[in-house]
């Protein structure tokens, strides 16, 4: 992972809509700038799927619009 990454999305839940897989550029909506935008999404680990609806945590921000992302942990499924 390169350091000079922006970090501004790190931690932001998304939901997905369009499937990520590692041979997918999947699709996730974000809270973002007063509103929700659609950012390019890849899986965090690189091999992992996550399927349309699935909330998804944001572990990094690659301008202008790819972020990667994980399985939210189980602490922060209390509200789903």
């Amino acid at each position: 992972m390169r350091r000079d990454l922006d970090r501004s999305l790190t931690g932001k839940i998304g939901r997905v809509t369009g499937m990520i897989g590692p041979d997918t550029l999947g699709e996730v909506m974000l809270a973002f700038q007063g509103g929700t935008n659609a950012f390019m999404a890849c899986p965090y680990d690189g091999t992992s799927y996550y399927p349309v609806g699935e909330r998804v945590l944001v572990m990094y921000f690659e301008p202008p619009q790819t972020v990667y992302v994980e399985a939210m942990p189980e602490f922060l499924k209390h509200d789903e």
